[in-house]
């Protein structure tokens, strides 16, 4: 894992350089930069390094022979395979990262390349970007479901400058933050951003399964010349076998687990004490004995021990004989903590701060986390898929509290939304379009992927999510809708294939409890308690917001500390100031 930056247009190295070291806790362990000039502008990349293959080589940017230059974010857990299939490519690494040049290879000489044909000879999860020499193009690409981040702007003087992480925008003097207030009005009714939006005006995300194809006009401004997609997110169902179907859903997750173990550095795992990461670890365990490698050790946090997720997790990692890491949250967690989290987030929600007490205690020890997320969306796993009516009705009166107008949105080509229907009323029918619209527009990468990226990385740690893997993501697109959810369950079919694990029965019928709340339920309460009255008085401050935020205090406390840190002064410096002074002191809001 890694951060990466750059510049297409009037660029410059040394802001490219800066801009990287901005995002120097994704990668301590190197920097690296190029910079070319062009006939029309320049280009330049930043890129700071984790190193987790290839200890001692594969720094970043990748040169070829083919004339192209590489910066890339994240892990391809099939390398070794495309290494092995690819002949007589000069190969200047050992690593992950130059299959993806050496595949981009193949289509070098074609004067109308499908990008998707070779990218999707991709196992993994990237934020990448190629300046193409040949064909003075730059490209941009991210994963299928958005594991990794990768966020562009344009500024005023046509120049695109893009980014693992939007503080690193921050770096650049042509760049002035300033809120997207529809899409942070969207983020308050549904809990989540949608689409592409990064509640930041005029930063948008790359889309996750697309690459984009950016060239210089003859002024050299950056133009989006083409998108291609290269996954789509297809449901085909199947009849499900009760007696064959367990094995073979725990058996497309196993193999998601065994690639996901592929590293040159010590592995842990999450241990939440919930279904999902306590499968993980039982198949992670299975994995490393089967090929005699050292057991991936776990971590867990709570506010005490007495909490339901610790005892959970303790059984859990009693009953599979793995090392197990424990930490109790300090009771001023929230008041101390929250600031660097807000921060790293680049989000409003104050309730999951676990994540990052968690994090920082497994960096100590390990460089790369597996987790459980995104199994409650692949397998239908939140209790408000029992009654869509009602979550409906629930984001609707919240949007209702806000003037909103679809009219407004931007659309088209690599514009922030996906299109105008976002209202709830178009996305919450049946259990299937439910579970589509959180993986494809919301959900899954801008809430659920996001905290795993941003807080992981924040600590120097890469979060892997074995849920995601192909294999078990097409085995889940097959389950029909009476093996997800039950009138009594969620996640039907999940708990018979957890069932095989030999994981403790109490483990495999646990509920789903909702993360953040569970895990510090007091320590969220009573900060929430304290800081309400004043936040009553903050709304009134947020124009159209003020009455949605009303209706949300923690969301009212979380949109006061957001703006003080990310839209009144540089980030880097405000995140260590105290939560008091960061609340009382905040610049105008911009609009």
């Amino acid at each position: 894992m890694c951060g990466i930056t750059g510049i297409l247009g009037n660029a410059d190295a040394t802001i490219a350089t800066s801009m990287a070291e901005c995002l120097a806790h994704r990668g301590p362990d190197g920097r690296g930069g190029f910079e070319e000039e062009l006939r029309n502008g320049s280009v330049a990349f930043g890129h700071s390094r984790l190193s987790i293959l290839d200890l001692e080589g594969s720094y970043q940017p990748i040169h070829s022979d083919h004339g192209s230059v590489l910066i890339q974010n994240g892990e391809i857990y099939n390398y070794k395979k495309i290494r092995r299939e690819i002949k007589n490519y000069p190969w200047r690494t050992s690593g992950d990262s130059e299959t993806i040049l050496a595949l981009h290879n193949t289509v070098s000489g074609n004067p109308k390349p499908n990008h998707s044909d070779w990218i999707n000879k991709l196992d993994g999860i990237w934020g990448f970007a190629i300046w193409d020499q040949a064909r003075q193009e730059l490209l941009l690409c991210r994963d299928p479901l958005g594991v990794k981040p990768l966020v562009r702007t344009l500024l005023p003087d046509g120049t695109l400058v893009f980014a693992s992480e939007i503080k690193a925008l921050q770096e650049h003097p042509g760049f002035i933050a300033t809120p997207d207030i529809d899409a942070i009005a969207i983020r308050l009714a549904y809990e989540y951003p949608l689409d592409m939006t990064t509640l930041f005006s005029g930063v948008t995300q790359v889309e996750p399964g697309t690459i984009e194809t950016w060239t210089l006009d003859n002024k050299g401004r950056a133009i989006l010349k083409s998108i291609q997609s290269h996954y789509k997110h297809t449901r085909v169902m199947a009849d499900w076998d009760s007696e064959s179907g367990p094995e073979w859903l725990l058996s497309s997750l196993r193999q998601s687990v065994e690639s996901r173990m592929l590293s040159d550095a010590p592995i842990g795992v999450v241990l939440s004490g919930g279904l999902d990461s306590s499968l993980i670890a039982a198949l992670a365990k299975d994995a490393a004995l089967e090929v005699g490698g050292a057991v991936p050790e776990c971590w867990t946090v709570a506010s005490n021990e007495e909490n339901p997720d610790f005892v959970a997790a303790e059984l859990v990692a009693n009953h599979l004989e793995m090392n197990h890491h424990t930490s109790i949250i300090e009771e001023n967690a929230f008041w101390n903590r929250l600031p660097s989290f807000i921060h790293d987030g680049e989000d409003l929600d104050i309730t999951v701060l676990f994540w990052q007490p968690l994090f920082q205690q497994m960096s100590r020890s390990a460089k790369v986390a597996l987790c459980g997320q995104g199994a409650d969306e692949l397998h239908g796993g939140y209790p408000r898929y029992k009654n869509l009516e009602e979550h409906s009705k629930t984001v609707s009166n919240r949007l209702s509290l806000y003037d909103f107008d679809p009219s407004r949105l931007k659309l088209g080509q690599g514009s922030p939304w996906k299109d105008s229907n976002v209202h709830p009323s178009h996305q919450f029918k049946n259990l299937q379009e439910t579970l589509d619209f959180e993986l494809e527009r919301g959900q899954l990468s801008n809430f659920q992927l996001r905290l795993g990226d941003r807080h992981g990385m924040a600590q120097g740690l890469e979060v892997r999510v074995p849920f995601l893997g192909k294999q078990h993501v097409m085995a889940s697109n097959s389950l029909p809708r009476d093996m997800l959810i039950s009138d009594s369950k969620e996640k039907v079919a999940l708990r018979q294939a957890s069932s095989l694990s030999g994981l403790p029965e109490t483990i495999v019928e646990r509920p789903k409890l909702p993360a953040g709340t569970a895990t510090t339920p007091d320590l969220v309460s009573s900060l929430i308690e304290e800081l309400t009255p004043h936040a009553m008085e903050w709304s009134s401050e947020y124009g159209n917001l003020a009455p949605i935020l009303r209706d949300q205090p923690d969301m009212a406390i979380g949109i006061r500390l957001f703006h003080s840190i990310h839209f009144t002064d540089n980030p880097s410096l405000r995140k260590s100031k105290s939560l008091m002074d960061l609340l009382d002191d905040v610049g105008p809001w911009p609009t």
